[in-house]
């Protein structure tokens, strides 16, 4: 159903692919917006037990566009390399097809942003303390991966 990758000599492993899901704060969603027309929004995220989870308002374009349409790919790019007296750089890039949902759970909910707030808050307890806060106006996306492939490039 998936694609094959062109060049296959760029192609990373798997868990190259799973270590720059993990390791970079952010990427690039894409669902089918207004329209039918794609819509791509950029987003932290977390790789949890082999999903990606972002979060997000309760309303917006975001959340109406999954609602709609259950297809979405996310794209993460690693901060690259540049060789001393080059002018190019060689990054790492991933993609993701996959079905998003919205969590309804407040435990789940809880559990993912919990995830969520300690890859990015210096403390666990100011995890804590913005989950109190924005529990019941945060919606939390939930991306279950259906295919995965990763690509080395040198920008030549």
């Amino acid at each position: 159903m998936f694609r094959d990758m062109r060049r296959k000599n760029r192609e990373l492993p798997y868990e190259e692919c799973i270590e720059i899901l993990t390791n970079e704060p952010r990427g690039v969603l894409a669902l089918l917006g207004d329209y039918d027309y794609p819509y791509t929004v950029p987003m932290s995220h977390v790789y949890v037990d082999g999903k990606i989870y972002f979060h997000g308002a309760q309303t917006g374009h975001k959340h109406d566009a999954v609602e709609k349409y259950d297809k979405a790919s996310f794209c993460v790019i690693d901060k690259g390399v540049k060789k001393e007296d080059d002018w190019w750089y060689t990054f790492r890039s991933v993609i993701v097809f996959g079905r998003i949902r919205l969590l309804s759970d407040n435990d789940e909910k809880i559990n993912k942003l919990t995830y969520l707030g300690d890859k990015f808050f210096p403390t666990h307890e100011e995890t804590v303390s913005e989950i109190n806060k924005l529990l019941d106006r945060t919606a939390v996306f939930e991306l279950t991966i259906e295919h995965i492939s990763g690509k080395m490039v040198e920008e030549r």
